[in-house]
């Protein structure tokens, strides 16, 4: 017996290629998962982090597309998913004494959102 569900409304956005390493973006991305649209977008302005800034565009973008694109209630969106995975990461050499090389890894992050609706009731 197949159950058939109704598929969700939700909206996705994503960002690719920032240069924060993901271990940094993680910390602040961990304060907004679960929260509703405004009060994620309050902590993040809130937030001392260099992240938070990218993590506010995201969001936004998100939510734009989910009332352009899907006709949902901004004021009913909740952060139901948010994830960062590691992006490319730049290698490079900072000479040391004795001929000695030290490398130097420049991380960068891929950061994707999922709103849906929260339904009342």
């Amino acid at each position: 017996m197949q159950v058939e569900t109704e598929p969700v409304a939700e909206a996705r956005a994503h960002v690719r290629n920032v240069r924060i390493a993901p271990q940094k973006v993680r910390v602040v991305v961990d304060l907004v998962r679960g929260k509703n649209l405004r009060d994620a977008l309050a902590i993040l302005n809130h937030t001392p982090k260099r992240a938070s800034s990218v993590i506010s565009k995201v969001i936004k973008s998100a939510a734009a597309n989910a009332e352009n694109n899907h006709d949902l209630d901004v004021q009913d969106l909740y952060v139901h998913a948010i994830w960062v995975d590691g992006g490319p990461t730049m290698k490079r050499i900072h000479p040391r004494s004795r001929g000695q090389a030290f490398q130097i890894l420049k991380r960068s992050s891929h950061v994707s959102v999922v709103l849906r609706p929260r339904h009342r009731g």
